[in-house]
């Protein structure tokens, strides 16, 4: 018996445990997936959002604008990389300058700091690339970005030194109350809690349904992205938006915490809850209108192309709260952009509807900071130099676009929830994510992750269940000689 079980270990539901951890309560973590970080949490712009656009009034737009405001020191406290490129809305015709007045004036009604309507020369000087038919733009010195993986694993890692226990390829099949608690039926059993919240992403109305007459519909909506490799670094130097529509605030192109550029993403509503793949179409469709906001985009520098899913529920509202006819059930659903943004304030939130309903206690034993893993690359010479001879597996070098050292992908599978994946490892450390997108690294990877978990290598996979990357040692070893030769 649980005192909170959180399905869902995204963002959202990792906050969500975090802040609950504060409190003398037992809480699990269900995830259907082998790992934090699965579903939507890890393919999205990665953008902290100022929170000029969502609607006046909205919970959306407080908590985005709290989140946003409480980043700084969620960094500092959990060691993930974030930073305030701040962000640029770019008008490209005079005639909608109005429409930019108005996103300044709702930005200014949501409690938005530092916001100003910029012209053509002062946008030249701040983005030399921008396009030459941009007229004007709203300049939010309060965006940011951040590291979506990092931001992810961080909070759950401190969830997990608070004691919070996570339950991995456990995924949740009916959820029923019993008396004064309520049942979840998974695929690893039952498990019983006096209190729910409901986590799930693209899901959360599936579970919502399960409890609740009043029902909530979920669309997942796809959007497509390119990644540009570091050599295109500097291209922009803040986030460029153009003009928000009905589908969102539309096709961006922005730095990355790490060095990379971004582009994306598309917005098109589909399905499938599952359907990530990407088309050509939609890969052509993002260029071309990321092209429209500036001029000479790298395009031959795209290392990958993926596609992310948002929650998008009906209203475009986040559903956060206690059911009125599903005591003890808590929603955290239709979290679509600005989610990520607004996930510390989520986790705070939802952490003080439970305190309230259960009257929890504080834990005196919280422990409010996580560190992050060792980068030896950010060490001046010398204290790198005296790291590798004390350990010198942080001097073998196993992923060479990102000079990612054996001992950082050591640490990822030896901490907190560690890594159990090839996938697992790039979140952690960035191994796989340089220009050869891994075609390099995998092999050793793999060898220290059999090692290290005392597995076979035909037992390694790319992201858990059955994506088993060799289908026995003879085909590895054919593998290993063709890299070797390469």
């Amino acid at each position: 018996m649980y005192d909170v079980a959180i399905i869902g270990a995204g963002v959202s539901g990792a906050a969500c445990a975090r802040e609950l951890s504060r409190y003398r309560l037992r809480i699990c973590v269900v995830e259907k997936e082998e790992d934090v970080c699965c579903g939507t949490s890890k393919a999205n712009s990665a953008i902290v959002h100022a929170g000029f656009d969502a609607a006046c009034g909205s919970l959306m737009a407080k908590l985005n604008v709290e989140g946003n405001a409480m980043m700084d020191g969620a960094a500092r406290e959990l060691d993930f990389p974030f930073r305030r490129n701040g962000s640029l809305v770019v008008c490209l015709r005079e005639e909608e300058q109005p429409a930019l007045q108005t996103l300044y004036d709702k930005g200014v009604r949501n409690g938005v700091k530092g916001l100003r309507i910029i012209g053509r020369e002062e946008l030249a000087a701040m983005e030399p690339n921008i396009s030459e038919q941009a007229a004007a733009a709203l300049y939010a010195p309060t965006g940011g970005i951040v590291c979506p993986f990092g931001m992810n694993i961080a909070y759950a890692e401190n969830a997990a030194e608070n004691g919070v226990e996570f339950q991995f390829d456990t995924e949740v099949i009916k959820i029923s109350k019993k008396g004064d608690f309520w049942s979840l039926k998974t695929s690893k059993g039952e498990i019983e809690a006096r209190y729910v919240v409901n986590a799930a992403g693209v899901y959360a109305d599936k579970f919502h349904n399960m409890v609740s007459r009043k029902k909530l519909h979920i669309t997942p909506r796809r959007g497509d992205y390119c990644l540009l490799d570091r050599s295109a670094e500097g291209f922009v130097n803040h986030t460029v938006f153009q003009l928000p529509n009905a589908f969102g605030k539309g096709v961006l192109v922005t730095p990355t915490v790490h060095g990379n550029t971004l582009v994306g993403p598309t917005a098109i509503d589909i399905e499938d809850k599952e359907g990530t793949n990407t088309t050509q179409a939609g890969i052509d469709e993002l260029l071309r209108k990321a092209g429209a906001a500036v001029r000479g985009l790298p395009i031959r520098q795209v290392i990958t192309s993926f596609a992310g899913l948002r929650a998008h529920e009906d209203g475009g509202e986040f559903c956060i709260g206690e059911l009125e006819d599903a005591r003890g059930f808590v929603d955290c659903a239709g979290i679509e952009s600005p989610g990520l943004s607004s996930a510390p304030a989520i986790g705070k939130m939802v952490a003080g509807i439970i305190r309230d309903l259960s009257h929890a206690e504080e834990n005196p034993h919280f422990k409010a900071t996580r560190k992050g893993i060792l980068d030896p690359k950010a060490l001046p010479r010398g204290q790198r130099a005296a790291l590798i001879k004390e350990n010198p597996a942080y001097g073998n070098i196993i992923c060479r676009c990102e000079m990612i050292s054996e001992g950082e992908i050591i640490d990822a599978i030896r901490r907190p929830l560690g890594a159990r994946s090839l996938d697992g490892v790039k979140r952690r450390t960035r191994a796989g994510m340089g220009r050869c997108q891994s075609g390099f690294c995998s092999p050793r990877t793999m060898e220290i992750l059999a090692r290290e978990w005392g597995e076979d290598l035909s037992e390694i996979t790319k992201s858990g269940g059955a994506s088993r990357m060799i289908a026995g040692r003879n085909k590895y070893i054919e593998m290993r000689k063709t890299y070797a030769e390469i």
